[in-house]
Parts: structure tokens; sequence; C-alpha cells
């Protein structure tokens, strides 16, 4: 049992040295910079608004020219022209809402002035620079599959920026800076080995993960369970004439003790870094079932009653000139919705002008759809986000209506009044899965996560001591490899000796 406890912490950390230390020093980056991105609203802020009398094609139309079953219907604009955006999970299409043609690809040049437009400079300073048929460093999150190819163009200017824009649909999907992509190398993509190469990869990538972390938790339980065993309540040691509680000198003397207090935090980082990558599929996922969205919908989406001009008599009710709105479907009736949050309305008689919310007693009948048979135990307003439908950026919305159901799975379901879709599931274990992963890895807890600096105090002292235990133990770890070295470089040197 010592030698195995030795050997396995021995050996898995030196193999692991270097990991943990970029582990934990990128974690601390990643508490204030992740990926790069092009949030929603920065992109519909750099759209024109929409021009009702310009459009001349139904949304049903638009749906039979693009040839898809689409899970999403956006109105917006394309060159100060209304496009309709038809996407399903596997391809995306535009069609011009006021010509009835079919957007067929972008050229280059036409790519140049969507990204010089959208970064805000008028002046030839945008360059064209590669045609992309695969995700590269930064398009490998954030862009859906179905946006690809994408033209990736730079901008001369002083953030050094870069603009991808999607051949399918026209749209720039991604924009980073010279200073984004600085700190996405140094946090995200040193914490989650999210190098292009290798990412691209996806089952490699994710079984290396899965089976690094698995080491990584053999490597702390072994530590963890050596170093109680080798502590000395009573002193019992004699370190140069004087009594101690740890074996070790030197900097094991410090490696030894780092553990102890860090090693318990650094098992559990690693274990819920493992549960980050669903293993073994062990938990559900947070996202509705088709059979509860259609039932909340009222069936698929259907387009016929939406005519264009009831379409423009629902954009020019909005309070404001919009620039993107979304076609959605709730308990059987069409619905247009603007972004951000800026009202819904009925396709089916927009002359009731716009609503902020849906009444509450028709999401109340939508939820017990849902979830047929099975009763309703409980239903709260959220005003304020609970442990599990939260958002560190504060961008997901609020008031929210939750649904608890008396099932076996014990599902919560979250219904958003402002969109009449369902925002988020819930049951047992995603709920287990929740405190196990981000309740273990990111430490938001809410009696802590709310409360900055405290979490970042907290979550930064714990990355320290974790650097402290690594670095402590790779200066032995040299010596001991060096010594390895020698010994086998000796021994081949015997064996070539003539007898």
């Amino acid at each position: 049992m010592r030698r195995a406890l030795i050997y396995t912490h021995r050996w898995l950390g030196i193999g692991g040295c270097l990991l943990f230390l970029a582990w934990f020093a990128s974690g601390i980056v990643m508490m204030y910079a992740r990926m790069p991105e092009l949030r929603r609203s920065d992109r519909l802020s750099r759209l024109t608004p929409i021009r009702p009398e310009a459009i001349r094609i139904s949304p049903a139309d638009a749906v039979r020219i693009g040839g898809v079953a689409p899970s999403a219907i956006h109105l917006s604009t394309l060159e100060g022209r209304p496009v309709y955006r038809l996407s399903s999970a596997r391809e995306a299409v535009t069609v011009f809402a006021d010509s009835g043609d079919m957007l067929d690809g972008v050229e280059r040049g036409r790519a140049v002035a969507i990204a010089a437009t959208f970064a805000g400079d008028a002046s030839p300073r945008t360059r064209y620079d590669a045609l992309l048929e695969q995700p590269d460093q930064w398009t490998l999150t954030g862009v859906p599959r179905a946006a690809f190819p994408l033209h990736r163009l730079a901008v001369d200017d002083a953030d050094r920026t870069v603009v991808y824009v999607s051949d399918a649909t026209g749209e720039p999907v991604m924009r980073t800076t010279a200073r984004a992509r600085r700190w996405g190398y140094a946090g995200a993509v040193l914490h989650w080995l999210y190098f292009a190469p290798f990412r691209r990869h996806a089952t490699l990538w994710a079984q290396s993960i899965i089976w690094l972390s698995i080491a990584g938790c053999a490597m702390c339980a072994t530590g963890l369970i050596w170093g109680v065993w080798r502590y000395s309540p009573s002193s019992r040691y004699r370190l140069k004439r004087k009594h101690a509680h740890s074996p070790y000198a030197g900097m094991m003397h410090w490696h030894h003790y780092a553990g102890l207090l860090f090693g318990l935090t650094t098992c559990s980082w690693i274990f819920s870094g493992l549960l980050s990558m669903d293993p073994w599929d062990w938990h559900p996922g947070t996202a509705p079932t088709r059979h509860q969205r259609e039932a909340v919908a009222g069936g698929r989406i259907a387009l016929d009653g939406v005519t264009i001009p009831r379409l423009r008599a629902a954009i020019d009710a909005l309070a404001s000139k919009p620039r993107d709105v979304e076609i959605v479907q709730f308990r059987g009736e069409p619905y247009l919705v603007a972004e951000p949050r800026n009202g819904m309305i009925s396709l089916a008689m927009p002359e009731r002008g716009a609503m902020t919310e849906l009444p509450e007693a028709a999401l109340l009948e939508s939820a017990r759809a849902a979830m047929l048979p099975t009763p309703v135990v409980d239903t709260t307003w959220l005003r304020a986000y609970d442990a599990y439908y939260y958002d560190r950026d504060g961008e997901l919305p609020l008031p929210i209506l939750r649904v608890r159901y008396d099932d076996p799975q014990q599902t919560w379901l979250y219904f958003d009044p402002h969109r009449g879709t369902i925002a988020r599931k819930e049951e047992r274990w995603s709920r287990v899965n929740r405190w196990l992963y981000h309740g273990l890895h990111s430490l938001d807890f809410p009696f802590l996560y709310y409360h900055r600096p405290l979490w970042d105090v907290v979550v930064i002292a714990l990355s320290a001591g974790g650097i402290v235990s690594t670095v402590t133990a790779a200066a032995p770890a040299l010596r001991r490899l060096r010594r390895h070295a020698r010994r086998m470089r000796a021994r081949r040197a015997r064996l070539r000796i003539p007898l």
C-alpha cells in the first residue's frame, strides 16, 4: 500500500506538473477574461432598422424559397435590406424579404464591405484574409456549424480587429481584438486545452480531457492519503535536531503542507472539471425536450396566416424601430418578438398592440400542457435568480415563471413570459450536476458568488495555494528525473563494455 501510494502520486505528479500549473494560472485569468465573443446586443446595435414598407415576401413564402424546415425564423437586415434568416441545427439560409431572392454566398468584396460597416470603418483599411471551411482558434465556440464557411477579415485599426462573416447568412458572427485573443490564449485556450488542431478532433480531445482528469483525481487522492499518513500531530520527526510534524525538508516540506491545505480543493476542482465533459452521459441536459417545446408552442409553427400586412402592422406597433425580430408560436398563435425585450405582438391580431409579458393564465395552461398528465406541484414567479436559473452578467430575462412537477425525475421548467418559450429545464440529476460541477469548479455558491470581491479573494487564494503546491514539487521532480537519466546512461554504458 505504501509503495502504491508513493509511486502513484509521484509519477502522476511528475507527469502532470506543468499541466496543473497551467490549469491554476489560467483559471485565475478566466475569472476576468473568457473566449472572445460577439454579444447579440453588440451585433444588433450595428444593424439598420427594419423598414416595414420594404417587406414584399411573406414568412411562409420565404420558408418555401429557402427549402429548409427552420427551428428559428428571424427578420433582420442585410446591407439595409430586410431579410429572413432561417436556421436549423445543420443549415442556415437567408432570403431577401423585398425580392424573394436567396443569398447564394457572399463574394470577397461584399464580405469586406459588410465587415467594414460592422467595424464602423468606412475607409478601405479592411482587408480580406481567408475563407474558413473549418473553425479556427476563435470560432470553435460561439459560432454555429450552420454558419460555415466563414470569411475572415482583418481591420487595420488600433485594436487589430478581426471580423468573421458567415457565407450562408451574410451576417458578422464573431469579432476578436488583439487584447481579447491574448487573454483568450492565457485563459480559456490553456485551461481547456482548446488548441484548434487538437480541438478539431472532438472525440480525441474529449477523451483526453476525461482521462487526464481521472489521472489528476488519482494523483490528488493518493497525495492526500499519503500526506495525512505522514503528518505527525505529536511532532515525532526530528529534522536538524528539532521536532517536526513533517518528515520532509526543503521544498518537499512546503509541498507537504501546501498539499494538506489545498489538496482537497485541487481534487474537487479536477473532479468537477471532469464532470464538465459529461462523461458517460450521466445526467440529463437543461434544454427542454422536443415534446415540451411543441406542447407550449401548440405544434410546429404555422406561417400561412402570417400575411405581409399583418407583419408590417406588427412591426409598426412596436414602441421603437426594431433591428431584428423573431417569429415564434405560443399555444398555436404566431407572435412577433422584438429584441432586445422590445415587446411581443400577436401576428394573428396585431391591432391588439404590443405587450411586455404573456398573461399568467396562458402561461399556466401551457405549463400544464408541457408535462401532461403529470400534476403541477407549485408555481413561483422569480423576480431574482434562483440557484439554477442564474447568470453572472445578469442577461437572462426576469421575471421568469418556475413550475415544479410531481414526476419521478422531479422536473422543473422555467417559462419566459417575454417569449412564450421554456427557458430552462432542470431534473433531479441535472441539479446534482449543477452543484458538483458549477458549485465545486467555480465556487458559485449563492452565499459567495454574489458577494464580490469576497468570491475573487477566495478563488485567487485557493488557486495560489494550488500553484505553490505544484511549484514546490517541480524542483524535486526535476532532480529525480535527472537522477533517473544518469542511472539509465550508466546502465547503457555498462552494457556496452565487452566481456
